[in-house]
């Protein structure tokens, strides 16, 4: 079928984007599902940093690639071997697919399904496969998703059934912010009631976190960014204290603010200043975690004593350490009942064709969460 999808032909366009154009709308050709895939008519997509960081180039993927990992739908077709969803049924795409077999699988973290990570970074789908081309060129799927466009081919593996009655253009944010943010803070960290909590980087997948952080109890919470509308918003979610990460004595307050440091402190800038920065905020015998993608080359140094003698963890999560087909139905409840405000996280509905706006505001930190919605 000949459907409309956002093409990067080329990394490392130089902003704005709404004069380089990195991101072309072109008709391009989308086979059916085949085995163990599902055919998804896109509701909406989100705008994330994962995609910025392919289109400038500091998460080089093959190219050409029809771009987007964030996103919710509906299934039209099934392909032979699915017999657990059919057509009409809601969707959320989940953008690391997981084989169920190899060793992580086994062991119940599908976030670092090993066939999965090669997938994704080939530009196929699970199976090995690319079902979109141009011309008779094949196109490379992002992350086993490609969801800037009108429909997607995905793996089995890479959907999770929700309730209908939540709006798909709040659930598309599950796919991706609120997996990695929450994830980060249930999950990852297991932030106990009553901790304290450092969030640094409040973009979708930071205020995310710190939404999670309320629900899970935490007594304090600091926002930091170098945004002031957004550490606004980050007081209107919940945040307990804000500081502005520019400010000559930002360590020095947090520490203050938090009697020597926090339990918790979280990274979501993928920037190694914001990692530095996460890290001198924890106290001892706390835990840093760290969900930014910075640069592939970037690299962070510590002072390695400080892990022994003051029983520090410095630990990486990767789409909040999840198992989606549990995490997102319990997400989706939570919000169901208040305790997760992802609504209030959206804060743009764009058509398709101004995707390159939409990453402007998202490289100049002017938007949160802003979502593509399709018709």
């Amino acid at each position: 079928m000949k459907i409309k999808a956002a093409v990067l032909d080329r990394m490392a366009a130089a902003p704005p984007y709404a004069k380089s154009r990195p991101l072309a709308i072109r008709t391009v050709e989308l086979d059916p599902p085949g085995p163990d895939e599902v055919l998804v008519k896109i509701a909406a997509a989100g705008l994330c940093h994962s995609d910025l960081s392919v289109i400038n180039g500091d998460r080089p993927r093959p190219m050409p690639m029809a771009l987007g990992h964030e996103a919710s739908g509906v299934v039209e077709a099934v392909g032979p071997g699915v017999r657990d969803l059919q057509p009409g049924d809601h969707v959320v795409v989940v953008f690391v697919p997981s084989c169920g077999h190899c060793a992580p699988c086994a062991e119940g973290r599908p976030a670092l399904c090993e066939p999965g990570a090669a997938a994704n970074g080939a530009g196929t789908l699970l199976s090995g496969e690319r079902r979109l081309s141009e011309k008779g060129v094949p196109l490379n799927h992002h992350l086993g998703c490609s969801v800037f466009a009108e429909y997607a081919t995905v793996s089995r593996r890479s959907v999770v059934k929700i309730d209908p009655a939540v709006p798909l253009d709040e659930a598309a944010l599950f796919g991706c912010a609120v997996l990695t943010g929450v994830g980060a803070v249930v999950n990852t960290a297991q932030v106990r009631v009553g901790a304290s909590v450092a969030v640094i980087g409040l973009g979708g997948v930071g205020l995310a976190a710190l939404i999670g952080a309320q629900a899970a109890g935490a007594r304090h919470i600091v926002a930091v960014d170098l945004s002031e509308d957004k550490l606004e918003q980050a007081r209107a979610l919940g945040a307990t204290h804000t500081v502005n990460a520019g400010d000559p004595e930002a360590r020095e307050k947090i520490r203050a603010i938090t009697d020597g440091g926090v339990e918790y402190a979280f990274e979501f800038a993928g920037a190694i200043r914001a990692l530095d920065l996460a890290y001198a905020v924890t106290r001892r015998g706390g835990m840093t975690v760290t969900a930014g993608l910075p640069s592939s080359t970037a690299s962070f140094g510590l002072p390695a004593v400080s892990l022994v003698a003051e029983e520090r963890t410095l630990k990486g999560s990767y789409i909040g350490t999840c198992v989606p087909s549990r995490d997102i139905p319990r997400y989706i409840e939570l919000y169901k009942q208040g305790r997760l405000p992802v609504d209030r996280l959206l804060t743009g509905r764009l058509r398709l064709d101004e995707i390159n706006e939409g990453f402007d505001l998202l490289h100049e930190g002017k938007a949160i969460r802003q979502v593509v919605v399709f018709p």
